[in-house]
């Protein structure tokens, strides 16, 4: 066992158990990851990621196909799917929680280390990690009131009997910050009497006591079994919440983050190109914590990003998204952006707090609501509710602007994704954002769930002859949203860390400059964020004359580096020297 990696988990772990034995703690959990003896420390500050990552969002039953029986499972059509559709697109994939579950869509998990038999099984994963990258989430806050460990619990039982947080309903809880509107403990019956259980998100989820160490080696185990699976990108669920303390916030507390330190250390001494993302759907300034010293997450959720550009984009105006762009921190090496603008859940509202004024925020909700959306709360201290987040496609997200449905959604869903392709950080798309998926009433109304607007399952041959139809908006999203991807893909100055600085061009022009890590290559992106026409005078870009300059885009060359140019209603130009 390496003497240097001993004293670093030990470092660790007498942060977060100051009153244990952190030389036994410390062996234990080296044990439990399996890490070789002659392992040595990686490089710090490396970058495992570069131009060429794009990832895939999607749950593994998106794509089903019911025409080959109940033997053929899901996993399979979207191993399909991405070795058919997206081979040369995305380079890793997302496969939302995958696990036996009760409720949450996967989110409470039964069993952590077997696969939902609906979907696949373990050689199914294995396959699709042969082709590309597999991403897995550790939902690492809480699992299923109906799992083994719970019901092990209420049984006085091991392993579980210790595993989940216990209060009193006279302790003062008011301070703690509520992603959800339900009482916040959930009264049980047990072996040992009634007991009152932690339950941040709902009362199927119960949530783990991280205070007991055992807990902490459980989940080192399902790092490591994970990894032996051929999982190599982890996205740490809820993460912020779990850590809680009496009279405090439960949320971003310093064992949290010094855990999250602890599990990264151990995991890329396991694997040296593992990744971990971590999932904290909070203010910007809380979010940005969680790189530590490159030290803590290799990527965070630029989970700020999707109601500020959907904002910009229905209101024609981006001082709200050019005031951000210009106060995020550049990513130091070994640490990276997670880009989406949609995903398995809602669009944000806690990121932009702050940011948007309530009026503002009011309007957004207001124009989305008008076109399909719902809206999902959050409990505020005192009994008040307030605005979690809106659920809605993005393709409906962008069927007009505040002042009503016009006929520019394409044009204004495909500005949204080039905006982002071309911002600092890796990108992400869901796999309904790849073929412009709209809402899915029906399946809100049938499980009275508001995020299932924007989880609807495809039948994959219906699918399959959409693409295939030239007419169908499905198959002219997917064909221009993977063109463009693949241009994107071969331009150093859209590495995960190049150099970004943001132009100023007025409110309707969204523009930033990137420049690769080699300075060899310049990209100056601008998007029309409007439905009219706008110039753009080159003067305003200080373009070296010497150089030659072309939009990637469009191919277009600009001979004249004082000339002026029309955008079109949401067109982007990527200029490239």
């Amino acid at each position: 066992m390496s003497s240097e990696l001993l004293q670093r988990v030990e470092a660790h772990l007498s942060v977060i158990y100051p009153k244990e034995d952190s030389n036994f703690l410390a062996q234990q959990l080296i044990r439990t990851m399996g890490i070789p003896d002659d392992t040595h420390s990686p490089a710090p500050f490396t970058n495992l990621w570069d131009e060429s990552d794009i990832y895939l969002i999607t749950y593994g039953d998106t794509l089903l196909d019911e025409s080959k029986g109940p033997d053929y499972k899901p996993l399979k059509n979207l191993n399909h799917f991405v070795k058919n559709y997206l081979n040369d697109v995305v380079s890793a994939v997302h496969i939302l929680p995958f696990y036996p579950y009760s409720s949450d869509d996967g989110f409470a998990v039964i069993d952590y280390y077997q696969v939902n038999e609906g979907l696949g099984d373990w050689r199914d994963i294995r396959e699709i990690s042969q082709d590309v990258k597999v991403m897995a989430d550790v939902v690492i806050n809480h699992c299923s009131a109906r799992s083994g460990w719970f019901e092990n619990f209420k049984q006085g039982k091991h392993p579980g009997k210790d595993f989940f947080f216990e209060a009193s309903p006279a302790e003062d809880t008011s301070m703690v910050v509520r992603p959800r509107t339900h009482d916040l403990l959930k009264e049980v019956v047990t072996s040992d009497g009634n007991k009152y259980i932690w339950c941040t998100f709902s009362h199927d989820q119960v949530d783990f006591d991280f205070r007991n160490p055992v807990v902490l080696n459980e989940f080192i185990s399902i790092l490591s079994f994970y990894l032996e699976q051929g999982i190599t990108i982890f996205r740490f669920d809820a993460v912020a919440f779990l850590w809680k303390e009496a009279g405090t916030t439960c949320i971003n507390l310093p064992q949290t983050h010094e855990v999250v330190r602890l599990m990264r250390l151990l995991v890329e001494h396991k694997n040296p190109q593992a990744v971990i993302i971590t999932e904290t759907n909070i203010p910007n300034r809380q979010n940005l914590m969680y790189f530590g010293n490159a030290n803590e997450a290799h990527a965070i959720y630029n989970f700020s990003l999707p109601p500020l550009l959907i904002n910009t984009l229905v209101n024609g105006d981006c001082t709200h998204l050019k005031t951000w762009l210009m106060s995020l921190p550049p990513a130091q090496n070994g640490t990276a952006y997670f880009n989406f603008i949609a995903s398995h859940d809602g669009i944000g509202l806690r990121p932009v707090e702050g940011m948007l004024s309530e009026e503002e925020t009011d309007l957004l909700i207001n124009t989305m609501v008008s076109f399909g959306g719902r809206v999902s709360w959050r409990a505020l201290k005192g009994g008040r509710n307030q605005p979690y987040e809106i659920n809605i496609s993005l393709f409906d997200a962008m069927s007009g602007t505040v002042d009503g449905l016009d006929g520019l959604q394409k044009q204004r869903f495909i500005c949204a994704h080039t905006i982002m392709l071309g911002i600092e950080g890796i990108p992400a798309i869901y796999i309904h954002s790849f073929v412009g998926t709209q809402n899915d009433i029906e399946r809100v109304n049938l499980s009275n769930q508001n995020r299932c607007i924007n989880r609807h399952k495809w039948d994959y041959p219906n699918l399959q002859s959409h693409l295939g139809n030239s007419f169908s908006h499905h198959a002219q999203v997917f064909d221009e949203m993977t063109a463009l991807i693949k241009l994107r893909k071969q331009q150093k100055a859209f590495h995960p860390n190049a150099t970004q600085f943001t132009l100023h061009l007025g409110v309707q022009l969204f523009g930033f400059w990137r420049q690769s890590l080699d300075r060899q290559q310049s990209i100056f992106c601008i998007s029309n964020v409007t439905c009219e026409p706008q110039e753009l005078s080159l003067a305003d870009l200080n373009l070296i004359d010497l150089d030659e300059w072309r939009d990637l885009i469009t191919a277009q060359d600009f001979t004249n580096v004082r000339d002026c140019i029309s955008l079109a209603p949401y067109q982007t130009v990527w200029i490239s020297n």
